[in-house]
């Protein structure tokens, strides 16, 4: 979002688009409800709002170890063998990938509980705990206080890494999508790819202004931006898209849903 909310463009683009700032479920919500006409959303949300059109181009996405998304289980008790899971919700597709991967953990049938993103009440009342976003963050920054406050030793299951070790695919989070019926003007999408850029170039910038917001270190946040996410919708993260739904689907963790194929498959723009 570089250009939206720094010069010299952001003058430009204010008079073009409105933005509101919403968690990516409540973008899904109003895009599906014909509320908004484009929207960062998670990519579970294709399966579950017939029509949503996907923008070419940009991707929050992960080739590896993401850091942001965790599920975290004592020591004690297998994968196999967990009873419970506390998960905060606020991304469908990261409990649908959390699904998947129990699957094949040989736990499928494992209840998830809703809470709110606090691992300790999380743990208080389930054997293991889905995090993401920032308390995920702060979860693996705690990790050595809390051991000493607690005692208890944890594991911390990076979901992006599994699902990589498990497919040899990106963990694809996120992607721009339309409501509107008739493709947008390809204008859009260009703003977006440009504005991404733009963010990538200005990197120092961006981790001086998230250091002042969030209680991380800067050598954290430059790590996560600038290693941990990738940001080009590219053909294997188009892939990783596809086997995701195949298996969202096998395991009942999402409706079927094809992936369309040429609405924007090769239209990809590398930095």
């Amino acid at each position: 979002m570089w250009d939206f909310t720094h010069p010299p463009l952001d003058k430009a683009l204010a008079a073009r688009y409105q933005i509101d700032w919403m968690l990516p479920s409540e973008c899904a919500a109003r895009l599906a409800a014909g509320t908004a006409d484009l929207g960062l959303i998670p990519i579970a949300a294709l399966a579950t709002s017939p029509g949503l059109r996907i923008l070419p181009g940009c991707t929050i996405a992960s080739k590896g170890r993401v850091r942001s998304l965790l599920l975290v289980r004592r020591a004690r008790q297998p994968l196999a063998e967990l009873r419970s899971v506390a998960a905060d919700t606020a991304s469908r597709s990261t409990i649908a990938h959390a699904r998947i991967l129990l699957g094949k953990w040989d736990n499928p049938a494992v209840p998830f509980l809703p809470m709110a993103a606090d691992l300790d009440a999380m743990l208080d009342r389930a054997d293991a705990a889905i995090v993401i976003g920032d308390p995920a963050l702060l979860a693996l920054e705690e990790r050595a206080n809390r051991f000493e406050r607690t005692g208890e030793e944890l594991v911390y299951h990076d979901l992006a890494e599994e699902w990589w070790t498990l497919t040899g695919l990106p963990f694809v989070s996120a992607v721009w999508c339309t409501s509107c019926r008739e493709p947008l003007d390809e204008s859009v999408a260009r703003d977006l790819i440009h504005s991404r850029d733009h963010g990538l170039q200005n990197m120092d910038a961006l981790v001086a202004e998230w250091t002042r917001q969030l209680p991380l270190s800067e050598q954290t946040i430059r790590s996560y931006l600038t290693t941990n996410i990738h940001y080009v919708l590219d053909a294997e993260c188009l892939e990783a898209m596809r086997v995701f739904f195949k298996l969202a689907e096998e395991c009942g963790a999402l409706p079927k849903f094809d992936l369309p194929v040429g609405e924007f498959a090769g239209q990809t723009t590398k930095s």
